[in-house]
């Protein structure tokens, strides 16, 4: 591996280290969470918007400051998705993302972290989600849905 590929593997080891560690201390890693906050009209737990708001507010702040460079600190160039088109297969992929977050409780951060705690739950989610994946990659160069 060439040193600057070295860079970028540790420097996303580092963040997904923290990244975890935050999901982990705010509780996001318990499906309990997801699902009561779901849970509008029973016992709502709105602990999910304080994570929420302050992500954003730290994104907001971060982003703005960090765009300001000519470039990132590990690449040649800004890596910024240009396309804004609303295509039936992004609303379709949204809708069952929503809904898999919604029944399992867990996105697929968390339920990476949530790993670590050798319960059965975040195991199925993840070898579902990898499952969902590879035959999402099927059905994709069958019907050729991504442009």
């Amino acid at each position: 591996m060439g040193n600057a590929k070295m860079k970028n593997a540790l420097v996303a080891l580092a963040v997904g280290f923290v990244f975890a560690l935050g999901l982990g201390i705010s509780g996001m890693t318990q499906p309990s969470k997801v699902v009561g906050f779901l849970d509008v009209f029973g016992s709502w737990d709105p602990s999910l918007i304080f994570v929420m708001v302050g992500a954003i507010l730290v994104h907001l702040v971060t982003y703005r400051l960090i765009r300001r460079r000519a470039s990132p600190l590990l690449s040649p160039e800004w890596h910024v998705p240009t396309n804004k088109r609303i295509t039936p297969a992004l609303v379709a992929g949204s809708l069952l993302f929503g809904v898999g977050w919604g029944l399992g409780g867990f996105c697929p951060g968390p339920a990476m972290t949530s790993l670590a705690s050798l319960d059965s739950r975040p195991a199925v989610f993840v070898v579902s989600m990898i499952v969902g994946m590879y035959l999402f990659k099927l059905v994709d160069a069958k019907l050729k849905i991504q442009k």
